[in-house]
């Protein structure tokens, strides 16, 4: 029995996220005993995109609107340019967003993943780092960006780049085992 055994977590994700930001802490999460649902605005598959090319398939468990953060401890968005620019015009998806941070749940976004959270209006005042490309985004929406390999502030992990997947993994066992985060919020 892993940490997260008793866990059940949300992956939501559009076709175009980078292929190892869902599919390394996917595997983590399984191995520390979660129950991961991929979840997307449509059924069947989404597809990935590794470095310069479109490569796997992954099935959906499960669209946005037959869920709710009610279902799930915690929430990862991952990367890639194409995935987080469709989540954050997303309205449904922005809602799911906005219903983990009221419920003070977990939540990890790495690479370009803290995207949808700035349209989701979560950034204001918190901690955070991502790949370069978007740091000025999060300064414009009030995040306090910094350059490091991962960032914990109150129940939210990010990260920047696919190298700082082990450390990424790493927080989200932890935050998500750790459960409810006080300091979370909308």
């Amino acid at each position: 029995m892993g940490q997260l055994s008793n866990r059940n977590i949300a992956i939501l994700s559009e076709s175009g996220f980078e292929e190892v930001e869902l599919t390394s802490p996917l595997k983590r999460l399984q191995e520390e005993g979660a129950t991961v649902h991929i979840i997307s605005s449509k059924a069947g598959t989404i597809k990935a995109w590794d470095h310069d090319h479109w490569s796997i398939d992954i099935d959906v468990d499960k669209i946005i609107t037959e869920v709710s953060a009610e279902d799930y401890h915690g929430l990862l968005i991952p990367g890639g340019v194409i995935n987080p620019d469709q989540l954050r015009v997303n309205d449904e998806a922005i809602a799911l967003i906005r219903a983990f941070f009221e419920a003070g749940k977990p939540v990890g976004a790495i690479c370009h993943g803290p995207q949808p959270l700035i349209n989701a209006d979560m950034v204001k005042g918190r901690k955070m780092t991502s790949v370069k490309n978007i740091s000025q985004d999060l300064i414009n929406a009030g995040a306090d960006w910094v350059d490091e390999e991962v960032v914990v502030d109150q129940g939210l992990v990010t990260s920047r780049t696919p190298k700082d997947l082990p450390a990424f993994n790493d927080k989200l066992v932890e935050e998500f085992s750790e459960g409810i985060h006080d300091g979370q919020h909308a």
